[in-house]
């Protein structure tokens, strides 16, 4: 096994996390490659973890603080660290250090390029992110937020700790209409494919329904509303971890419709 930096070749296979078996992850449009195109001059990291056979295993990404969604100074973001497990596609390369090796190499990066310490978001519950790996690699809780706890390692002695970056406001609502708002940073082609499934979904209900795409890419936007991936039907936030199936969000819309009373 070896981690290599992501070359050209292997672009389009990250864009869609190593999926590109699945024909589910489709629907999540060209997102990320619009993301990536606009992060690549602004100090976005990606590694690649590679087997014995050239099969690529796992990746992390990681951003500038600046960049993200905490706020903290000299120190980067982990936005995900993944090692495709599924037995579909390219096969589960879990339970083999390919995890732990791309952390390592992430951490000896931002440190060669000056950080005071690495941050990542980790959920406190047994699945994809688990906080408590985290905690076995050396970092500590710093700061929570629901189920997501935010972890650090700090670099230096004087490295400050983060913290989450907390939702501001809501969507407003539309008298007389449903409004379904999705907000799409474009990092993650899990979160993309929620936001074009309802789009898909506004679609079969005509004007009683309002779809609205708030883009918060640019910093001030995100700050603006301290969200930067979510869908809102109404002023209702919708759980899209995992991603709900296009068949669940019409009915969650439809549900609004007919409390309209028409």
């Amino acid at each position: 096994m070896k981690i290599i930096d992501l070359t050209e070749e292997y672009e389009q296979l990250y864009f869609v996390c190593l999926e590109d078996w699945s024909e589910e992850i489709k629907e999540a449009g060209d997102h990320k490659k619009v993301w990536f195109n606009k992060m690549k001059d602004k100090g976005l990291r990606v590694k690649l973890a590679i087997d014995d056979r050239r099969e690529v295993g796992g990746m992390i990404q990681y951003v500038p603080v600046e960049y993200s969604f905490i706020d903290g100074e000299d120190i980067y973001f982990i936005l995900c660290i993944w090692v495709h497990g599924h037995k579909k596609g390219r096969g589960n390369f879990q339970k083999k250090g390919m995890g732990k090796a791309l952390l390592q190499a992430a951490e000896a990066d931002v440190k060669a390029r000056g950080a005071k310490g690495m941050a990542a978001w980790g959920l406190c519950l047994p699945f994809w992110m688990k906080a408590s790996w985290f905690k076995k690699q050396g970092y500590t809780k710093v700061d929570r937020q629901g189920i997501q706890a935010l972890l650090f390692k700090p670099f230096a002695d004087d490295a400050l700790p983060p913290t989450w970056i907390r939702r501001k406001k809501k969507p407003m609502l539309i008298p007389g209409r449903v409004t379904v708002t999705a907000f799409l940073n474009g990092w993650c082609p899990a979160q993309n494919m929620v936001c074009e499934r309802a789009r898909r979904a506004v679609s079969e209900f005509g004007s009683e329904v309002v779809f609205q795409q708030i883009d918060t890419f640019e910093r001030k936007v995100f700050l603006e509303w301290g969200i930067a991936d979510a869908l809102f039907i109404d002023n209702k936030q919708v759980w899209t971890g995992p991603p709900p199936t296009y068949e669940k969000i019409k009915r969650l819309i439809a549900k609004r419709v007919k409390k309209l009373g028409r």
